[in-house]
């Protein structure tokens, strides 16, 4: 799916043209419109349905401890991929109310988009923008609660996982869906690049995530 998001060489320039549509000139192309290919709807769908299914079940595993301290969700599996730990932590409420709240509220509006995108909605560039916004503030949010689970917390959440690599698609996707449609500026080599090797960037940041949990708890996990 991933090499259909962004496609190569001409197929991806007709794309591109495809998926923008110019309804007006304007000296910054404030009343253009921008689409997206199917593979990226998917990918949106994906991703949100990812990071949903997580908030849901950190919510009930919340309301679970709640009734009962004592409660031991079922990831909860050794002393390094602890659920538990991690639920029962200052950092688990960082906005006053347990953090999968927040998921449960945002998430849907990235699935909302995808499925737009899917019916062929187009928006204009201060939607987009919005969109890479709000996804820019869910992977930093998502990566300050990741030194903290590794560093602080010392356990890590399987369900947070997840949240953590649907986020992270939907950022790297939306923005590579952006530049390269010119909804962000960039230069002409840059967009190629991301075209080509759309990718790259995920990758990298999920395999460093995975590198850090592996050097973390290198002895645990060898041992």
């Amino acid at each position: 799916m991933a090499t259909a998001v962004a496609g190569t060489g001409s197929a991806g320039k007709e794309q591109d043209v495809g998926a923008r549509h110019q309804e007006g000139t304007g000296s910054a192309g404030s009343t253009s419109r921008y689409g997206g290919s199917k593979a990226f709807g998917v990918l949106l769908v994906v991703a949100g349905l990812m990071g949903l299914l997580a908030a849901w079940v950190i919510t009930l595993d919340e309301f679970a401890l709640l009734k009962d301290p004592g409660f031991k969700p079922g990831c909860s599996l050794n002393p390094v991929v602890s659920c538990g730990s991690v639920m029962k932590s200052a950092q688990a409420s960082v906005f006053g109310f347990p953090n999968p709240m927040l998921g449960l509220a945002t998430y849907p509006v990235v699935i909302a988009v995808g499925m737009g995108v899917l019916a062929g909605a187009r928006h204009r560039r201060w939607f987009w923008l919005g969109l890479n916004a709000g996804t820019l503030f869910g992977v930093g949010f998502c990566s300050w609660l990741q030194v903290q689970s590794l560093y602080e917390i010392n356990a890590l959440c399987l369900w947070c996982c997840l949240a953590w690599t649907g986020t992270t698609l939907a950022f790297c996707y939306t923005t590579v869906h952006n530049v390269r449609l010119g909804v962000i500026p960039a230069p002409a080599g840059l967009r190629s690049a991301l075209g080509e090797f759309h990718w790259l960037p995920p990758l990298v940041w999920l395999g460093g995530i995975g590198m850090l949990v592996l050097t973390r708890w290198w002895d645990f996990w060898t041992g």
